[in-house]
């Protein structure tokens, strides 16, 4: 039944991450507020917050559950790199609302990726990205060290993103 590229299922909910793997842990504050918070989960779940970073997502379902699949793609025509995924966890808390997806066979990577917005006792809301991977192609076992420099850089520029779509959004401005 699972067609899962790796073992450790889920694991983005616990500490430590599975060994073996490069890990990515990125936080970017979003706003404040709970007006925030509800804009940026929103957009997270929805899968906007990944297009509007500038990534191909299709998706079997317009919000984020466990089972819906996901697929992920960079580049354009005979370039397009589809990463097939499947979201196994959802968060839908008061102060934490997010999902984390798997890779499925035929991604070029192996692992979770997790993107959960948790709102604090202060009121600031915070984006945080939690991942584990390790090349599954020869194309990323070539990428080398640059794979987890550009994971890094997506998480943040996610973050960035998600900070835009949900202060636009609590504004009333789109």
């Amino acid at each position: 039944m699972s067609d899962f590229s790796y073992p450790e299922v889920g694991a983005t909910l616990r500490s430590p991450l599975p060994a073996g793997y490069s890990h990515l842990h990125v936080e970017v504050p979003i706003g404040h507020g709970r007006a925030v918070f509800a804009a940026a989960g929103e957009a997270v779940t929805t899968f906007r917050m990944h297009r509007a970073s500038g990534v191909g997502i299709r998706a079997d379902a317009g919000r984020a559950a466990p089972g819906v699949e996901v697929e992920v793609s960079l580049g354009v025509g005979p370039l397009r790199l589809p990463a097939p995924c499947r979201v196994v966890w959802r968060a839908d808390e008061e102060d934490r609302i997010g999902f984390g997806y798997g890779t499925r066979t035929g991604h070029p990577e192996c692992g979770e990726e997790g993107f959960v917005v948790t709102i604090r006792a202060d009121g600031s809301v915070w984006f945080t990205v939690t991942a584990f991977s390790r090349p599954a192609t020869l194309l990323t076992r070539l990428a080398g060290p640059l794979v987890p420099v550009a994971q890094r850089a997506y998480a943040r520029r996610c973050g960035r993103t998600l900070r835009r779509l949900a202060n636009e959004r609590r504004s009333g401005s789109r």
